[in-house]
């Protein structure tokens, strides 16, 4: 079911991904041909990249597709390979996801709180709901880390 959510999630994410190109060619075209910038439209590109980010971990691993040392590992055989991807998803990517999601809680009440806001005139207002993805997509990485656990263990 974790794998199946993730898969769509990054469907979402792809489409988020295209919009986010769509909207730099804009800006960029805007700024540079039309002398116009918008403060605003340049504060989206940021959170969209942020969502494109954050939502991308999971599915990276999903589909083993994140950054590794391959030295050593590309000579294992796949039982040893699978030994060091549960020890390295136990001791490291579930620790640091729920520090992540535990720091990440507080970090976003406190912005809900104030209802913070780009500091920037003509900035995006609700910065929390970008900062509430922080969090989400640790939690989503951790639910990914104890899939995968379980795939190698079968």
């Amino acid at each position: 079911m974790i794998d199946k959510a993730i898969k769509y999630l990054s469907y979402i994410t792809a489409f988020i991904l295209a919009l986010l190109v769509l909207l730099i060619v804009y800006d960029a075209t805007a700024r540079y041909i039309f002398s116009s910038g918008s403060v605003a439209l340049q504060e989206l590109e940021w959170h969209l990249f942020d969502v494109v980010i954050l939502l991308g971990i999971a599915y990276a691993l999903r589909e083993d597709a994140h950054v590794r040392v391959d030295i050593f590992y590309a000579g294992f055989s796949q039982k040893t390979k699978d030994r060091v991807n549960i020890i390295s998803m136990l001791l490291f990517v579930l620790p640091f996801s729920f520090l992540i999601i535990y720091i990440g809680l507080d970090f976003v009440a406190m912005s809900f709180e104030q209802n913070e806001a780009s500091s920037n005139p003509g900035g995006l207002g609700y910065r929390f709901l970008v900062k509430s993805l922080v969090p989400m997509a640790f939690a989503l990485l951790a639910l990914q880390a104890i899939e995968e656990v379980r795939k190698r263990l079968r």
